[in-house]
């Protein structure tokens, strides 16, 4: 029978008073039975407008009918289909604006939890699939054709993995020792376990991909060797943004100062919180994070699982708040403080260069900016000081100029982000295709993967008129 109730299945999850001491995971997933009721829930609706909404375009119905009918591995085979990576998409999504905020349930009362069934169809698959280190390479007409790809983050993971389904040979070039990109260094074990990444990367291995570690594109290699001497027939760009953005305020070079990335880099990839590391991070007793996205939200509640009373700073309101609401509602359980309409003016350091205060003002909100949020302008004779003796920047980041330095006739915005065709990727380079963060500046996972998976599709149609007979 369906499911007509208005409410959703809650998540469990760790108590907020347990978790901010640990770095475990703090949503734990559906049971077997929560989850054929929630999938209860869906409409199966003909028109589906969930699947419009979803970057990689799965056929959500059809794997929540899978669930509801308790076909739990055949649900994840009609994922995978359009979704290499569903136990991460599961996670991170924001499918409050995307699949679920279509949802026709969602008109009278909670939408269905799609990507909480995702995961769990992924979470299920992975825990009971016995063929999970066996070697499966797509068969294809392509015999050798290779195609390289820069980075092994969403958008360079979805490229690759569309195209060893297509049965091309590729190899990605990753700059870090650890694959995944932002979901191994830039999201908290809290929310996205490290081990869930390696797993769904160990399924693009076994289809035959291979990923090269250690290797920066533009400085070991350039994108124009990749083409030229190394026999590769098209490349892949999905380096992401990782260059750090800085509000250039004085005292922004004391020590203490940290980028939300270097901050979650230490902690996420290097296990600096860790006894004994050999890359200790310093630990604040009292941290600011400048900043309203979920990367400031992830450096925040970091922070206080580091020990720190956290204080978030952020120039607009709440309602302006860009980060998800879950992860929002998740740091203020776990005892972060917020501080809005406040933006820093300086950072005040004692005679030993550490820092020890944040100048800030106080703003009021004016009419809409670019952005389409009402612009914030300070409000005259408000400042004030915060004593803090930990500051984290999360106020963007953006593409790292190495490769647009060293690749030949690549065109690229003012920014630094390179310009690709929105639905294919192609670039100003001949062979060349981009997509993801590198592209967008930073966005979201499923964003970067949906770019990722449309390459991969534009670059099988480009080989394939490169093969015809002139």
């Amino acid at each position: 029978m369906p499911n007509l109730s208005l409410i959703k299945n809650e998540m469990p999850v760790q108590d907020p008073l347990v978790r901010r001491n640990n770095f475990l995971e703090v949503a734990l997933g559906y049971t077997k039975a929560q989850a054929v009721d929630e999938a209860k829930r869906c409409l199966g609706c003909k028109n589906k407008p969930c699947v419009a909404d979803c970057p990689v375009n799965i056929d959500i119905p059809g794997f929540i009918g899978e669930i509801a009918a308790g076909e739990f591995e055949k649900a994840y085979e009609v994922i995978t289909r359009y979704n290499a990576l569903p136990a991460i998409c599961g996670r991170v999504c924001p499918q409050e604006t995307q699949c679920e905020g279509k949802c026709i349930r969602g008109r009278k009362g909670d939408p269905v939890a799609i990507g909480r069934l995702e995961r769990f169809a992924a979470d299920y698959h992975n825990i009971h699939d016995a063929s999970i280190n066996k070697t499966v390479v797509a068969k294809s007409d392509h015999g050798k054709l290779q195609v390289a790809v820069v980075g092994s983050g969403p958008s360079g993971l979805a490229c690759a993995g569309s195209l060893a389904q297509k049965g091309y040979g590729v190899t990605i070039f990753e700059a870090l020792h650890i694959e995944g990109g932002v979901l191994s260094y830039g999201i908290p074990e809290f929310r996205l376990p490290k081990a869930i990444v390696q797993k769904e990367i160990q399924g693009l291995k076994n289809m035959g991909v291979e990923i090269a570690v250690n290797t920066v594109i533009g400085k070991t290699l350039t994108v124009d060797e990749l083409l030229d001497s190394y026999g590769y027939k098209a490349v892949f760009i999905g380096s992401g943004a990782g260059l750090p953005k800085f509000m250039n305020i004085p005292g922004e070079n004391l020590n203490g100062v940290y980028s939300a990335n270097e901050f979650l880099t230490r902690i996420n990839l290097m296990k600096a919180y860790t006894e004994g590391s050999t890359t200790p991070i310093y630990r604040g007793k009292k941290a600011a994070v400048v900043g309203g996205g979920n990367v400031a939200m992830d450096a925040a509640r970091c922070a206080r699982r580091l020990g720190a009373e956290v204080t978030i700073v952020y120039r607009r309101t709440e309602k302006e708040l860009p980060a998800r609401l879950e992860e929002v509602e998740h740091a203020k359980e776990e005892g972060i403080a917020f501080m809005f309409l406040t933006n820093p003016l300086g950072i005040g350091g004692n005679d030993k260069g550490w820092v020890e205060s944040l100048r800030c003002q106080k703003m009021v909100l004016s009419e809409a900016d670019e952005s389409g949020r009402a612009r914030p302008v300070p409000l005259e004779g408000s400042e004030f000081v915060v004593e803090t003796d930990c500051v984290i920047m999360s106020i963007g980041t953006s593409p790292n100029p190495l490769i647009k330095s060293t690749t030949k006739g690549l065109d690229v915005q003012k920014w630094g982000g390179i310009i690709a065709d929105e639905k294919t990727g192609k670039t100003s380079r001949e062979g060349v295709y981009a997509g993801g963060d590198a592209v967008t500046g930073a966005a979201t996972v499923i964003l970067a993967m949906g770019a990722g998976k449309n390459a991969a599709a534009a670059i099988d149609e480009y080989i394939k008129k490169e093969k015809q007979p002139r």
